[in-house]
């Protein structure tokens, strides 16, 4: 029998295979660096706003609320749009509010309105709606009340449902429309016929045209063609979006901002426009 001979290692590739892996790692580490310095400088005047004395009465002295990129982003915006007006919503989902201490986003930005859900499907009432409306109002806000529409529900009874438990009067915002999914148990047609439904019982009822709200891909993709003359207020969070768009009426730029006087993150929202022309948008 011929003897074996022994194995012999290739120490070239592994020496390539060992360098291969470190460069690979040198350029992931190169572009998170890269990213993080365009963060860092993008944001730079909401990250100062952090670092300053701002900072200790906000998120020390009130229980170390966390900050993150959001907080930041959310400053930039507010500070590109001081022209415009900011408000923002809620639901039971905020718990209890200290209504009192409202009085801006972020000890900076003043407040001048809020939306509040009402209701939800054909019998879902929010259990903080009555309260938190009539403290609202205590605070001169202007108000909103939104329907969260269920596309696989009964859109009169959902229209009925609404109107009974919203009672708007001259000086509150149009109602408004929440629709954020497609339904599972019917076509997107019959969605849309269902939507207008809504929408024709409740225009009749208070004499205006409902806001719709919903996210901006689905507004873009389902709603913007069938809904062409209405007032728009689009969801869109992206951290590399900074401005609305010129269909937009409002628009909420995240879901994790800050106000006093609310210990949960909230939605915050801008509208585009002053105060001459956020009457276009009340009841008289």
């Amino acid at each position: 029998m011929a003897a074996v001979k022994p194995r012999k290692y290739n120490r070239k590739k592994t020496v390539r295979k060992k360098t291969k892996i470190a460069k690979w790692k040198w350029h992931v580490l190169a572009y998170t660096m890269l990213i993080l310095a365009f963060v860092v400088f993008h944001y730079r005047d909401g990250i100062k706003y952090f670092v300053t004395d701002i900072y200790e009465s906000i998120f020390n002295k009130e229980g170390s609320k966390e900050v993150t990129v959001h907080d930041f982003r959310a400053i930039e915006i507010l500070d590109k749009h001081k022209d415009h007006l900011f408000g923002f919503d809620v639901s039971h989902y905020q718990y209890d509010i200290d209504w009192k201490a409202i009085d801006s986003l972020y000890h900076k930005f003043p407040v001048d309105y809020v939306f509040l859900r009402t209701t939800m499907g054909i019998d879902g009432v929010d259990a903080k709606f009555s309260y938190n409306w009539k403290k609202a109002k205590s605070r001169l806000l202007v108000r909103g009340a939104y329907h969260y529409y269920r596309p696989d529900e009964n859109s009169t009874l959902q229209a009925l449902n609404f109107i009974k438990n919203t009672p708007l009067e001259a000086g509150d915002f149009f109602p408004v429309l929440d629709i954020e999914e497609l339904p599972k148990m019917q076509s997107k047609e019959k969605m849309i016929e269902g939507l207008k439904n809504w929408i024709a019982i409740v225009e009749k009822h208070y004499g205006v045209k409902p806001i719709i709200y919903s996210g901006a891909n689905f507004y873009e993709h389902h709603l913007k063609n069938d809904f062409p003359d209405y007032k728009i207020w689009i969801a869109k969070y992206s951290l590399f979006s900074e401005k609305m768009n010129d269909d937009w009426h409002f628009w909420q730029f995240t879901d994790k901002g800050t106000v006093n006087g609310i210990e949960t993150k909230v939605d915050l929202n801008i509208f585009k426009g002053n105060r001459q022309d956020l009457k276009q948008f009340v009841i008289q």
